[in-house]
């Protein structure tokens, strides 16, 4: 209760880590991080009957998003002498009893809910009626620490009344039976041969004839061995997966139905009924001058005032950057698809234990860097999972090995998620970490995770493991230490057209600081196998409609701050792409050669495009086609001849694509 804490006089006044929002976002981060947590609700300090209830609601919440509180501990409150409170009556056991009985009504049936035995006046029967299934840590050797003058009961005398009330006490472990069960990420695989040691592996409780004894420790296997689906770029239309979502699919992405409340307003269309033609005028005319209204009259545009956008988007385009289609010869490499973040979007995370799990070692990834090199690339582009083994530095080893194999090669690589868990695991300034991998050879960084940058949007996506802030911090740190970026959008989900507007207008004010976005990336969600689609909370996607108005307000509203617009063919084909380009998108991006993200979400588009099917791409938009650099420069003589000489031909590791 904010009162308790806020007000002077009150319980918790002056105590910092009390505050309730901060309590409760522990509880939040300990979801997001998979750390098994212990709460609970202190009686008789002064709170209301209100305020109770107000804290099991605020917990019942957490838990449903976040699936991280392993037991709510409801405790009366028994005043100590020599300190300020120790004049409070002791709180009433019949107010424990209500408590617990509500508690177990909101929590609902599968809650761990606790009350102390040695605070219970041996009315222990009466606390099990009203709805506890835990007794807590009771110890026939230390005190309670706490409430020193209270001494546990016998642990034979805790049994005898659970039998009387049609229970059996049973010893647990520290961490529940249901954590223990699920394993990774809850339980570090480092710690688990410890605690199924002292497991029975039926119920997930402590076993009676368990030998305490200390045990190796073991340390994780080289996280760089290759293991797993190292095929999976080549074989993932053909094998592997056999249903279209995973066995502990609520377990892993949260509480559906909490979720399908949050997303409801994205779900239902909106209408603007903005003067669409004054808008369209005022973007021939300067589409700096375009305010928010009719920004958003021009992103619900369909018809003929659809098609007068993408023409006036497409015009703006030619005077910018004129009428060349650019493309870049790129390899990407996923360099392991072994994940526990859960973002509800993502079919690409594996557990290790998954049929399509893999890691790639550092010269697989550096020997698809060369032959990517062979085949004329000027660029790898590496992104992966949050993989639980990996240390923060893991990010420098990847870079390096690719410069050293091919020291021409533009390293563009690790998302801002992955830049912050390389953060995270070192413990360094994110500036710091960003440095240190400059000087390992990154020469620049994907603008991913960026999905929308609306942290109301972002919490049903990724249970906000990334907030906008976050992600804004990463990226504009690195281009302050001289490392560029790309800027992206997936859009088509639970989103609307007020959020893409915010998205762009924020993407415009990070350039106008920095500088240092390369292009924009419009990337159209693929809903196929995704989680949030299959739990029937996400649309299916954007239509061709919302395609061109994304691109086309996205021409407008990030001029003059961003000249490249991006489209990609890899989630819209050829045909989809081309009509981009006739709708302000001026670059195809890469020919990818393999692309694992996408096509696990359900892409049917292949992953590799030749030189000359990126031209008949440019071709069907009345429009030439040339190569460039990551940071839009002009490719080498030799990198062109080497691409000319070699379009076609893939590595030996990749798959061949028709169409």
């Amino acid at each position: 209760a904010e009162r308790l804490w806020s007000e002077p006089g009150g319980p918790h006044h002056g105590s910092p880590d009390k505050e309730p929002a901060v309590r409760l976002r522990v509880l939040e981060d300990a979801g997001r991080s998979n750390v098994p947590f212990t709460t609970g609700i202190l009686l008789g300090i002064g709170e209301s009957y209100e305020e109770r209830a107000d804290s099991l609601f605020a917990l019942r919440r957490v838990q449903r998003a976040y699936h991280g509180i392993q037991e709510v501990i409801v405790q009366n409150f028994r005043a100590k002498p020599d300190t300020a409170m120790r004049g409070m009556p002791d709180a009433e056991l019949d107010d424990l009893l209500a408590t617990l009985a509500v508690a177990r009504l909101i929590l609902g049936p599968s809650a761990r809910i606790q009350a102390p035995p040695n605070l219970v006046d041996g009315e222990y029967g009466r606390v099990v009626d009203a709805g506890i299934d835990d007794w807590g840590g009771v110890s026939p050797l230390t005190i309670d620490h706490v409430n020193p003058e209270r001494p546990w009961p016998q642990i034979e005398r805790l049994a005898e009344h659970a039998r009387a009330s049609g229970f059996e006490l049973r010893e647990r472990l520290a961490v529940y039976p249901e954590f223990v069960k699920r394993g990774e990420p809850w339980l570090d695989p480092r710690l688990l041969p410890h605690v199924e040691a002292l497991l029975d592996p039926d119920t997930g409780l402590a076993r009676e004839d368990a030998v305490v004894e200390g045990r190796p420790w073991q340390e994780p296997d080289d996280v760089f061995a290759a293991r797993g689906r190292t095929d999976l770029h080549r074989t993932i239309d053909t094998e592997g997966r056999t249903a279209d979502r995973r066995d502990d699919f609520d377990e892993v992405y949260g509480d559906w139905a909490d979720l399908r409340e949050r997303a409801a307003p994205g779900m239902a269309p909106e209408r603007i009924d903005g003067d669409v033609h004054a808008a369209l005028a005022t973007a021939a005319a300067d589409p700096t001058r375009l305010t928010d209204d009719e920004a958003l009259a021009l992103l619900h545009a369909d018809g003929p005032a659809l098609d007068a956008l993408c023409d006036i988007a497409d015009t703006l385009r030619r005077d910018v950057v004129g009428d060349d289609v650019t493309y870049i010869v790129t390899r990407n490499i996923n360099f392991t698809n072994v994940c526990y973040t859960g973002c509800r979007f993502c079919a690409f995370a594996q557990r290790r234990t998954d049929a399509d799990a893999y890691t790639l070692s550092l010269d697989q990834v550096a020997d698809r860097a060369a032959q990517a090199w062979d085949v004329g690339a000027v660029e790898v582009c590496m992104q992966g999972g949050i993989h639980p083994d990996l240390p923060g530095t893991a990010y420098f080893d990847i870079a390096r090995a690719v410069r050293e194999r091919v020291p021409g090669m533009h390293v563009h690589a690790f998302s801002p998620m992955e830049v912050v868990n390389g953060a995270t695991r070192t413990g360094m300034s994110i500036r710091d970490w960003l440095t240190a991998a400059k000087e390992a050879g990154l020469g620049s960084i994907p603008g991913t995770a960026a999905e929308i940058l609306d942290d109301e949007v972002r919490w049903i996506l990724t249970k906000g493991k990334l907030p906008t802030a976050t992600w804004t911090e990463v990226i504009e740190t690195a281009h302050q230490v001289g490392l560029r970026s790309s800027s992206t959008m997936m859009y088509g989900h639970v989103d609307q057209p007020r959020h893409w507007l915010g998205h762009l207008r924020l993407l415009a004010r990070m350039q106008e600081r920095t500088g240092g976005f390369t292009e924009f990336v419009t990337l159209p969600f693929i809903h196929t196998n995704a989680p949030v689609y299959l739990a029937g909370i996400a649309r299916p996607g954007p239509t061709m409609r919302d395609n061109r108005a994304v691109t086309a307000m996205a021409r407008l509203l990030l001029h003059p701050h961003i000249r490249n617009i991006q489209t990609s063919w890899v989630k819209l084909g050829a045909e989809g792409a081309a009509a981009m380009l006739r709708s302000g998108a001026n670059d195809l991006g890469g020919t990818l050669m393999e692309e694992t993200i996408s096509r696990m979400a359900g892409s049917s588009y292949g992953s590799h495009r030749s030189v000359r099917d990126l031209e008949a791409i440019a071709e069907a938009a009345g429009r030439p086609a040339r190569p460039r650099t990551t940071l839009y420069e002009e490719v080498p003589a030799e990198r062109v001849s080497a691409a000319r000489e070699a379009d076609g031909h893939l590595p030996e590791l990749l798959p061949v694509v028709d169409g």
